[in-house]
């Protein structure tokens, strides 16, 4: 499914009237009888008794007229639809203004909200509605709320009467999902066309309820033309890249994983990552660990095969662990390299010389990715690799600022895909997946519940396990956050979010798999 950003639904918008003639009126009228249409259906569902009251509340440009036309429809069709204008009519400008005079014609009163005082008059038509609909601002809004507009906002979010957002909830940036200062909470929102990115970022995408995507006429050459370079990954997309099974498949055929992970005091990152890489489907999983860390490993794990390299003082894997970590490279189809390995120096300065040296994909996680923090120009390699950091170490290895990142992930994951000419894997709710050539996936499974150590080593197992079956580095990333969020979810069914385990999206992993393969 294709998402898009305010101005790229602004060109599609642009071409949609310029170039194949279709007039702006037609596409407002859509989209007003898209919010209309959804507006009966919530009503509809509000229970017993004669709900027709709505009061629709509205901006001054084109989302307004949006909801200008959803009043006149509702009216038609025996609704009490109250408009308010937060602003003046005069003010209103181009096709919203024509709807506005459709109203007047109509019979239907605007009432106007130029003032504080006006908002009392909003108050009390509140109190004997029974739906709002929110046509305030559309998806190019960007900033903080005004103060007059957002005394409006707080009336509504302060109602308890259900909400019906066009397009997106007022106050949310239409591409990065942030609210600036208050915005509305809706229980639905219908957005018009596509479905934007603001939606799928927190808060924006809880703000938003249930999102309902309305087609209302935009040409699917004018959509082509925009070129869009952002998708949200599907059940039936990660169905089609599952990798493939043969019937006489045996453990040399289906893909060998070698994972450098583990120290002392974070065996529990090598457990999860050599697991999941063997859950994903791989034959065989190496798992490099400190020698003297062995014997535990050997314990927890029955199906990986353990390899006792050398280590330092302080039980990390030691540069001396080099010349057998080639060897065993040569076994591998695919690399897992950092969960739990510790910042010690001597073992960074041993990631470092892998990377130089590695010809096979590989997966760069947590330590892996600090080891490069302060050599990223080692990241100019020739061996194709998946890089999963989490906010704070994309923070590290860009020299940006978190906050900076949790305001625009999917800029930044494209910048860093970019810069670093690799895929980047931003961790995050949602977790977006970027390209060097500026496509990006944003991941629609998971929760909150995922929020606990160890989620990532997961991850970085289950991707490594999707390389070594010969999945290309897209197609393993996306498909490997697909699953995992998807087992998260069905760990969390089971759970709860407060109690799930990293060890629980483990073992959910099996019936992710099912999931896909039963609807196949």
């Amino acid at each position: 499914m294709f998402v898009v950003t305010p101005q790229q639904m602004r060109e599609i918008d642009a071409r949609a009237i310029r170039k194949h003639k279709i007039p702006g009126l037609t596409l407002m009228e859509n989209a007003g009888r898209a919010v209309a249409d959804q507006a009966e259906a919530m009503l509809r569902d509000g229970g017993p008794g004669d709900q027709r009251n709505v009061c629709l509340i509205c901006g001054k440009g084109n989302n307004g007229g949006d909801g200008f036309v959803a009043a006149r429809m509702l009216a038609e069709n025996g609704f009490q639809a109250s408009v308010f204008l937060l602003g003046h009519v005069r003010d209103v400008k181009g096709d919203a203004l024509a709807n506005a005079k459709k109203l007047n014609k109509a019979g239907l009163k605007i009432h106007e909200i130029t003032s504080r005082a006006k908002l009392a008059s909003l108050k009390k038509n509140l109190t004997g509605s029974h739906l709002i609909i929110d046509a305030i601002f559309g998806t190019g809004f960007r900033g903080p709320v005004e103060k007059s507009i957002g005394g409006a906002i707080a009336l509504i979010n302060a109602s308890g009467l259900p909400v019906l957002s066009a397009d997106i909830p007022s106050g949310v940036d239409g591409e990065t999902g942030q609210a600036l200062s208050c915005a509305i909470r809706a229980d639905v929102t219908v957005t018009m066309g596509l479905l934007k990115t603001g939606l799928l970022f927190h808060p924006g995408r809880t703000l938003a309820g249930k999102v309902v995507i309305t087609d209302i006429g935009f040409p699917e050459r004018a959509i082509a033309d925009q070129k869009i370079n952002i998708r949200l990954a599907g059940q039936s997309l990660a169905r089609e890249w599952l990798p493939a099974r043969r019937p006489d498949a045996h453990k040399g055929s289906c893909g060998t994983v070698l994972a450098l992970a583990g120290s002392a005091g974070l065996t529990g990152a090598a457990f999860l990552t050599s697991l999941s890489a063997m859950r994903s489907g791989a034959g065989l999983v190496y798992l490099g660990i400190p020698e003297s860390l062995n014997d535990i490993m050997e314990a927890k794990l029955t199906e990986v095969i353990t390899k006792p390299l050398p280590e330092t003082r302080n039980r990390t894997l030691s540069l001396q662990a080099m010349e057998r970590i080639e060897k065993l490279t040569g076994k591998a189809d695919a690399l897992v390299i950092g969960p739990g390995l510790s910042a010690h120096p001597e073992t960074a300065e041993l990631v470092q010389s892998v990377i130089r040296s590695i010809n096979l994909p590989a997966v760069l996680d947590a330590d892996g990715l600090n080891a490069l923090a302060t050599r990223p120009e080692l990241l100019s390699c020739q061996a194709p690799l998946i890089l999963t950091p989490h906010y704070g170490e994309l923070s590290r290895l860009m020299k940006v600022e978190i906050s900076q990142i949790k305001a625009g992930p999917l800029k930044y994951a494209l910048e860093a895909a970019k810069q670093f000419n690799h895929v980047i894997v931003l961790k995050g709710a949602p977790t977006v997946t970027a390209l060097p050539d500026g496509r990006a996936w944003i991941n629609p499974t998971g929760n909150s519940g995922m929020a606990t150590a160890g989620s990532g080593d997961v991850l970085a197992g289950l991707i490594a396990g999707l390389l070594a079956q010969g999945l290309a580095p897209e197609r393993a990333a996306v498909l490997g956050v697909y699953l995992h969020g998807l087992a998260g979810d069905l760990a969390a069914a089971g759970k709860t979010e407060y109690c799930m385990l990293a060890g629980d999206i483990l073992d959910a992993l099996p019936e992710a798999y099912k999931k896909l393969m039963e609807d196949i």
